[in-house]
């Protein structure tokens, strides 16, 4: 079954032929969380223009990312396998050496494989996956992008308990 969802969250923005015609990328994140979580996020972005008819400074992308967590030490390991479907907007707020600097932020969909997690109990496998971060694109083309991410999981109160888990995330992104 996890594999099925996996291959299913991969592919899912590319079943629109639009999709296809604009720009893609991947990325891959460190993930750092509270009570010495460690992880890394995979992801596939698929970037378009929806919102440039309200702004053309509006960017928009679509992500699918599988997340391996980990906590505690080699006896006591606590292992979570998560996969999430985010759509993610960024704005330019500035520019440091004539590099824009962009804000985004996004509230996703997730699937987290362990309800019990670094001592918590998050409430059920379905939560939320909300982001806020900064960016910046270098490079030929501005092909590549960094990133500092905050990243909340939490159920949204739709279950009991609703502890959240909380991540500081680094990320490189290239456009393919």
């Amino acid at each position: 079954m996890k594999r099925l969802m996996t291959i299913f969250l991969l592919i899912l923005p590319l079943i629109s032929g639009n999709v296809l015609a604009n720009k893609m990328s991947y990325s891959a994140d460190y993930i750092r969380g509270e009570s010495d979580v460690e992880g890394v996020k995979l992801a596939l972005q698929y970037h378009t223009d929806l919102l440039k008819n309200i702004s053309e400074n509006l960017n928009v992308y679509f992500e699918t990312s599988v997340n391996f967590w980990e906590y505690g030490e080699t006896k006591g390991r606590d292992t979570n396998f998560v996969l999430a479907f985010s759509p993610v907007v960024q704005y330019p707020i500035g520019s440091i050496n004539q590099k824009k600097i962009f804000v985004e932020f996004g509230i996703g969909l997730s699937l987290l494989d362990d309800t019990n997690f670094a001592g918590k109990d998050v409430g059920g496998h379905f939560q939320f996956e909300d982001r806020l971060g900064l960016m910046t694109r270098f490079g030929e083309n501005d092909k590549h992008q960094i990133a500092l991410r905050y990243f909340h999981y939490s159920n949204g109160g739709l279950n009991s308990p609703n502890p959240g888990l909380d991540f500081i995330a680094f990320s490189y992104m290239r456009y393919f």
